[in-house]
């Protein structure tokens, strides 16, 4: 995004974003189901981290591009949130600058915002986890920013390899975070229940005692790969 004056830098008021019926419904469903579910997509990578346990959240994405160490953009991108979003911020560079915090935080659940994802650094750990807001970030910093390089709001970013648009639903758990396009949201929740049926049936046969390594075929399958089944390693 560019013009003859160099890059454009933009705050995007209007966008359009997942029916909140079908991000509520993927909420609950987990990552690791829905990345499967749909094709082994949209995972961020493990460079993403919770800085909690045990919340598991989805919503629309409200893209941010900021500088590395420069928060201007996050407090100019809470003014375009609404309920039900996760606001979701990469960095035209590597950075480990403690972007966000507590103060941040509380403009954030006043407007209902479910959670944050950023490919940099949070600080105010404690205060967060005690405030129940949920954080995905690639570090952990108590190192100070400032608020002097332009930035955008709601532009397609990308974080840790994945395309994000504004209004895509963000899943995160404990396991990670994954992307879904608004595009695919329907199709992704038709798969990720699909999903979900098949495991409660494995689950079933598992606790009826029936190994994976058959039922998935995977003895013929080793064994075709030259695993052998011996009493000892002295058999010859």
């Amino acid at each position: 995004m560019t013009t003859n004056h160099g890059p454009r830098h933009v705050v995007v008021t209007s966008i359009d974003r997942t029916e909140l019926d079908l991000v509520d419904q993927l909420a609950p469903i987990g990552t690791a189901t829905v990345h499967e579910a749909i094709g082994r997509r949209g995972y961020v990578g493990p460079e993403i981290r919770p800085i909690q346990q045990g919340r598991k959240v989805a919503g629309n994405a409200v893209t941010v591009l900021s500088h590395p160490g420069d928060n201007g953009m996050i407090h100019a991108a809470v003014e375009q949130c609404r309920p039900g979003d996760i606001l979701v911020v990469a960095n035209t560079a590597p950075s480990t600058h403690g972007m966000f915090g507590d103060l941040l935080a509380t403009s954030l659940m006043q407007r209902g915002v479910r959670g944050l994802v950023i490919d940099a650094a949070v600080r105010d750990t404690a205060d967060l986890r005690e405030m129940r807001f949920p954080v995905w970030a690639q570090h952990v910093s108590c190192q100070g920013t400032v608020k002097n390089t332009p930035g955008s709001v709601n532009v397609m970013i990308r974080i840790g390899g994945q395309i994000v648009n504004p209004g895509d639903v963000i899943c995160a758990d404990d396991d990670g975070v994954v992307v879904v396009a608004r595009s695919e949201a329907a199709w992704a929740l038709q798969q990720s229940n699909a999903r979900l049926d098949k495991e409660t049936a494995t689950r079933a046969r598992l606790e009826a005692g029936e190994l994976g390594l058959d039922f998935y075929g995977l003895r013929d399958k080793l064994a075709g790969m030259g695993v052998e089944w011996v009493e000892s390693l002295d058999q010859p």
